[in-house]
């Protein structure tokens, strides 16, 4: 994909492109703003768009992602941004993935991300083949992902993320350096739990440079993330 022309410069002249994140959290689950806070932060600091994915299981996944797709039903179009509906499944056994998935596509979901096997947490091994045969959206801080996992997610169409969160982001080297390799798409998440965890997008750009990214491939990656963003939203009667 070309880079994309960019509208703003930084102090330093190099490229400022807007902030697309799509793994975040609100009061649903663990975060600390309901989703009309959250959103305004968020467009403050330089977003153009938003996904609200909080953490659901098979006990709670309508509740959440009914409330996600409210909220961005009423807030987007208000606040200088687009909002969009999703969910994060959080250490759901590998084997049940694949139906929840199945189920939050039939509820309406603009996009689903799954907690992949991050460094610093115990998550089930296969959750992150588990997430990419299931066709997610997004596979959140794979961690140790393996070659062939990375090239089945490029073949899937499955974006894998460079966590701009402390600890989880510390697999970001490899899974920069793999999806080189691959033909994979990137994209930079916050994972926001808090104000604070919003990323600008100076921070954005550290977090993919950081990971071993050139300053053209993050043009690229920035470009494919507003692609998929631009899709969920029109998918979403939100374009």
């Amino acid at each position: 994909m070309p880079r994309q022309k960019a509208t703003v410069k930084g102090e330093d002249g190099l490229a400022k492109f807007p902030v697309v994140d799509l793994h975040t959290h609100t009061i649903q689950s663990d975060g600390a703003l309901a989703p009309a806070e959250l959103s305004r932060r968020a467009a403050v600091k330089g977003y153009k768009y938003l996904g609200l994915s909080d953490h659901v299981d098979q006990s709670n996944l309508e509740s959440v992602l009914v409330a996600a797709l409210r909220a961005a039903e009423a807030l987007s179009g208000e606040i200088g941004l687009t909002l969009l509906a999703g969910v994060e499944l959080t250490h759901v056994p590998p084997r049940r993935i694949g139906a929840m998935v199945e189920r939050a596509r039939e509820l309406g979901a603009d996009f689903l991300v799954v907690h992949g096997e991050s460094p610093v947490e115990p998550v089930a091994p296969g959750t992150n083949l588990a997430a990419i045969e299931a066709g997610v959206d997004i596979l959140a801080h794979p961690g140790l992902i393996s070659p062939a996992e990375v090239a089945l997610a490029a073949k899937m169409g499955v974006y894998l993320e460079l966590s701009g969160r402390g600890g989880h982001g510390f697999g970001n080297g490899l899974v920069a350096s793999l999806a080189r390799a691959h033909g994979a798409k990137l994209l930079v998440n916050s994972d926001a739990h808090a104000p604070s965890d919003l990323m600008t997008p100076e921070y954005q750009r550290m977090v993919a440079l950081g990971a071993g990214l050139s300053e053209s491939e993050y043009g690229t990656l920035i470009g494919q993330a507003l692609t998929l963003a631009k899709r969920l939203a029109k998918k979403g009667g939100r374009a």
